[in-house]
């Protein structure tokens, strides 16, 4: 199994380029199969959630043109069935958004309950409430969820709970739907906007998206389109606390600062120099830094997706820092990896009281999954001494070249294999 070996101590300084969003990149490349004309997608990031989803897309008739690594071709016109049931499909999130995509241009789809990380409970109930509305029968048998209509037809739609996924599966269902829709206590997150006005540029007619009210009307057919994925927020947000948490000087190129506020808000809260470029973002830490307390909340709030690398930051601060996480119960499950690398972490419940030490020392630790696997990889950059990271195909996930950016910022970071490859690092770095 490839992990990845660490030398900490190095502020990291330089500059990186950021990648296009993968929550945005999923839905978009399963909405590219409602029309029948070719449509070209470009700055997708090429990590393996990406590729899994491209390759179910290819199975079930699509054409699928990868033209560089950044770029793909996608038809839909030969498309042989609704029914997407693989091995590799069962293990990433995003595959209930080939329901609303189907469910959408021909009224049916069978796929595979969706897996993803276990972080936990991410329920499909609210998916199942919107798809009801529209007229759809849903079924959940023998690991699939079916759902069949006669005619879609749009309804007025108020989601219990803010749910990303379920807002952007109805407003791709919604949009070739007869009539109008309103979805209302939507999700905000900018890949639902970016989703949003890709469908637009294929001839939807969408509007509010990135407010807590989207109203749809719904059109008989798409067309081909051209479009390029907004940068991620996660990423860019994860190199930005991988600067503060080194103390290291760090500019995110390729980033659009508005989606990195809450970010930017909690880094200068707790005394870094953050300067916003037109399409940069600048990461200074000239000092150790401060405590703070932090929530996650959905879009504009401070991410869940950040909260493991934000708490990694924290652990080497001054003073006691609390994070609550409000979004996903289980998302603490790398405190315990933490604990041995020296950080003084009690978690109670949805809340981690964070006592921050002087240093981290480098140990053996597993990523439990994604976010938790990079908050991981940026302890063992702020640790003395050397550090492994385990079971990094969960990182792999969703960052690109991670531990080669890294390397480019003065990490001493490689990907290895055996306790071979490691001597050989080890001796390389001294």
């Amino acid at each position: 199994m490839e992990q990845y070996i660490i030398k900490g101590g190095n502020p990291l300084v330089g500059e990186v380029e950021i990648g296009g969003a993968k929550n945005a990149a999923l839905a978009i490349l399963a909405a590219s199969i409602m029309t029948d004309e070719t449509v070209l997608i470009d700055n997708m990031p090429d990590v393996r959630d990406i590729n899994v989803l491209l390759q179910a897309i290819e199975e079930i008739g699509a054409s699928v043109d990868r033209v560089d690594r950044h770029t793909v071709k996608i038809n839909g016109s030969n498309i042989k069935g609704t029914t997407i049931d693989n091995e590799y499909i069962k293990k990433i999130r995003a595959s209930y958004y080939l329901i609303g995509a189907l469910l959408g241009k021909y009224k049916r789809a069978e796929v595979a309950l969706p897996g993803g990380c276990n972080i936990g409970s991410r329920p499909i109930d609210q998916h199942i409430k919107g798809f009801k509305a529209l007229g759809t029968e849903v079924s959940i048998e023998h690991g699939l969820i079916k759902t069949k209509a006669d005619n879609l037809v749009g309804s007025h739609i108020y989601l219990d709970v803010v749910s990303v996924g379920a807002t952007i599966n109805i407003m791709m269902a919604a949009a070739m739907a007869y009539g109008s829709t309103i979805i209302e206590n939507a999700a905000k997150e900018p890949h639902i906007v970016d989703v949003a006005n890709f469908l637009n540029s294929m001839g939807a007619n969408i509007k509010g998206a990135g407010t807590d009210v989207i109203r749809i009307l719904g059109v008989e057919k798409l067309h081909k389109s051209e479009y390029s994925i907004i940068p991620d927020q996660i990423e860019a947000g994860t190199f930005m606390l991988a600067a503060a948490a080194t103390m290291g000087d760090v500019t995110v190129k390729k980033v659009i600062p508005k989606h990195l506020e809450a970010i930017t808000a909690k880094l200068v809260e707790m005394g870094c120099e953050v300067e916003e470029l037109d399409d940069a973002v600048r990461v200074v830490a000239a000092k150790r830094l401060e405590h703070t307390h932090v929530k996650t909340l959905p879009y504009p709030g401070f991410p869940t997706d950040m909260q493991p690398q934000f708490s990694v930051t924290l652990a080497v601060s001054v003073g006691t820092s609390i994070v609550t996480e409000s979004i996903f119960e289980n998302r603490f499950k790398y405190v315990d990896e933490l604990t041995r690398m020296g950080a003084s972490i009690k978690v109670e419940g949805n809340t981690a009281i964070i006592d921050g030490v002087m240093k981290l020392t480098g140990a053996q630790v597993n990523a439990p999954d994604l976010r938790a696997g990079a908050a991981l990889v940026i302890a063992g950059l702020a640790a003395e001494g050397y550090t492994t990271v385990e079971d990094i195909i969960y990182i792999e996930r969703g960052y690109e070249d991670f531990d080669e950016k890294l390397r480019s910022l003065g990490g001493n970071i490689d990907k290895v294999e055996t306790e071979k490859d490691i001597q050989k690092f080890k001796l390389k770095i001294g």
